[in-house]
């Protein structure tokens, strides 16, 4: 099975992104999320990050009509790169990528391995670090814990982008950084 195929069937893949590996699935599937937050023994509340490749990917996941034209392009001309924005959430957004929080924390990346796959899905993919919580993230496939790869779906073999640093996070309507 293609990687394509596990995330349509649910599964749960390990992935290369800008600074480390990341566990995703497919936003829709709340069984798959839930599975990813139990397996990384993440708390709810926190919220997760989508990746995507294109803006147009996200739009199902925010609230657009908050956001000014003037916001809109400021947040466009930040992409793509090593940074997380938040941005109001679509009010059916489920919790379980939101958090507790208003907004969604979202990022369209240019790692091709996620590109290709956020393409071939045409969605964008939920994205946590590699590493059970409190852990330190793999910075490649090889050195995802043991205890977490037994109960992956699928590893995509490529590597990172080789940044040094998490993303940056940053509230897209403010302008303010959250995580620098």
């Amino acid at each position: 099975m293609t990687a394509q195929d596990i995330f349509h069937n649910g599964g749960i893949i390990a992935y290369p992104t800008e600074a480390v590996f990341g566990l995703g699935c497919d936003p829709d599937n709340f069984s798959a999320i839930e599975r990813l937050l139990s397996l990384k023994n993440r708390k709810k509340e926190k919220g997760l990050i989508l990746l995507a490749a294109d803006f147009t990917q996200l739009m199902p996941y925010i609230d657009v009509s908050q956001v000014s034209q003037e916001q809109l392009q400021q947040v466009l001309a930040r992409w793509p790169n090593g940074v997380t924005q938040l941005l109001p959430k679509n009010k059916k957004l489920s919790p379980l990528l939101s958090g507790q929080f208003k907004t969604i924390a979202v990022r369209i990346t240019d790692q091709p391995d996620v590109v290709t796959l956020c393409n071939l899905t045409n969605k964008p993919i939920v994205s946590t670090s590699a590493n059970l919580s409190g852990k330190e993230p793999a910075k490649t496939w090889e050195k995802i814990d043991t205890d977490l790869i037994k109960h992956l779906d699928y590893i995509i073999k490529g590597c990172t982008l080789g940044y040094t640093q998490p993303s940056q996070i940053i509230d897209a309507l403010t302008g303010n950084i959250v995580r620098p």
